[in-house]
């Protein structure tokens, strides 16, 4: 059953001109019932080719001389308020006329494995107007631009952004492709560059926890800029490029800065500022391996000066007593700056029984030490607090390689202990002797 063709015409006449007034806004005096039984009928027919291409040639027309000539001349007045007000306007006519022709939708698209009425919409739009030679040059620039402009700390119309990139997506159809060749790709580009100079400059001119305030909070702008206006995938992709521009490439420059790095801050106990190092550069591979590795440095460069310090070295007691403060002072470091991580916490244990073996009389000291403190008599200290000190004393006890010289000389002290009868408690000499085990 075929139609005449001047019948099949006269129908489409009537939805082309239709679909037109709908372009134009004019769509209040139309019967949308009226035109779905045209489109219905047309397809009912075996014309729904015609009803396609012939929508397709419409909206092609409409986008060329009219949008797309609009949008041209807005190019260096208005352009994205120009550009966003001619995409919803496109959008708003697409449902419309999707509805009229839903029967096409449901039958022909699907035999046919075409693209359904509002995508064939969203592609002749892409291709006709937003990627449409200077048009797709100028949207990118223009962009760029005002994410520069903001990074430089002036006022932008986020919101004109933010449409831009919305439409971008849409336009991709089920894909970031569109908004990653036209937006993303070059965005990363131009922020990689502008962080490459910013990081170098701040470097020059500030300490390393000046420079860390400064990094955190502009990731935390990035971050924000791209969950508020920008498409909120592209927060990973840009935080990823600031870590490399202002973490990764300096990091042994932070580190290492003379009066303000990481050596500085141990020295003068900035608790915080460590912190704040540590926090930032476990951001990036290897970035808390380099801390590690300045922190070990100068524990070893400490605990060296310790062990072999031969004026100072005839005292076990003191010997001992300075060991305990450095481990202390690094275990203070290891809750409140790293976070008790283990690399820390392996590096502090390796450092110790690297320099606390450098000295051959260690074994004997920490017996000597131990002694004093099992001996009647200490000054000023509870029974807990011997407890405590002798707890930390086992600590360095495990870090010595010589335990078997150490077992000799703790057997003759506690001998002399017992027989001079000068032992604080046989509760305290049992307890020692566990720990020891």
């Amino acid at each position: 059953m075929t139609m005449d063709e001047k019948y099949v015409e006269s129908i489409w006449s009537l939805l082309k001109n239709a679909i037109q007034e709908i372009q134009k806004k004019n769509n209040s005096g139309l019967s949308f019932e009226e035109l779905y039984r045209n489109a219905y009928t047309m397809v009912l027919h075996k014309h729904g080719e015609r009803l396609y291409t012939g929508l397709k040639e419409v909206v092609t027309q409409h986008l060329e001389t009219k949008v797309r000539e609009d949008v041209l001349h807005s190019l260096h007045n208005g352009f994205l308020q120009t550009l966003n007000n001619a995409w919803t306007d496109h959008q708003t006519s697409m449902v419309m006329i999707r509805d009229i022709l839903m029967y096409m939708d449901r039958v022909y698209v699907q035999q046919n494995e075409v693209d359904n009425v509002y995508n064939l919409g969203l592609i002749i739009f892409r291709d006709q107007v937003v990627r449409y030679g200077c048009i797709r040059d100028h949207l990118r620039q223009t962009l760029l631009e005002l994410v520069a402009r903001e990074r430089r700390g002036e006022v932008v119309d986020r919101l004109a952004i933010r449409n831009a990139c919305q439409m971008l997506m849409v336009l991709g159809i089920n894909s970031r492709a569109v908004y990653e060749e036209d937006f993303e790709k070059p965005f990363l580009h131009q922020s990689s560059e502008f962080y490459r100079m910013e990081s170098q400059k701040f470097l020059a001119e500030n300490s390393a926890a000046v420079y860390i305030n400064r990094v955190e909070a502009r990731i935390a702008e990035e971050a924000e800029r791209a969950r508020h206006y920008l498409d909120e995938s592209t927060e990973p992709r840009v935080v990823a490029v600031l870590e490399h521009e202002l973490i990764e490439r300096h990091m042994k420059t932070i580190v290492e800065m003379e009066n303000s790095g990481v050596v500085h801050m141990l020295m003068h106990t900035r608790t915080l500022e460590l912190a704040c190092v540590y926090k930032l550069l476990s951001r990036v591979a290897e970035g808390l391996r380099t801390v590690a590795d300045a922190v070990s440095a100068h524990l070893r460069e400490q605990g060296r000066a310790l062990v072999t310090d031969t004026h100072h070295n005839t005292n076990a007691i003191t010997f001992v007593q300075n060991l305990l403060d450095l481990k202390d002072r690094f275990d203070h470091f290891l809750q409140n700056s790293f976070n008790n991580d283990k690399i820390f916490k392996h590096m502090i244990a390796s450092d110790f029984e690297y320099f606390l073996n450098l000295n051959s009389k260690s074994p004997e000291f920490l017996s000597l030490f131990i002694d004093g403190k099992l001996k009647k008599g200490e000054k000023g200290m509870s029974e807990q607090e011997i407890e405590a000190v002798l707890d930390k004393t086992m600590v360095l006890f495990r870090f010595l390689q010589e335990k078997d010289v150490f077992e000799r000389y703790y057997k003759q002290h506690l001998a002399k202990r017992l027989l001079l009868n000068k032992s604080v408690s046989d509760d305290s000499e049992k307890n020692m002797i566990s720990k020891l085990k």
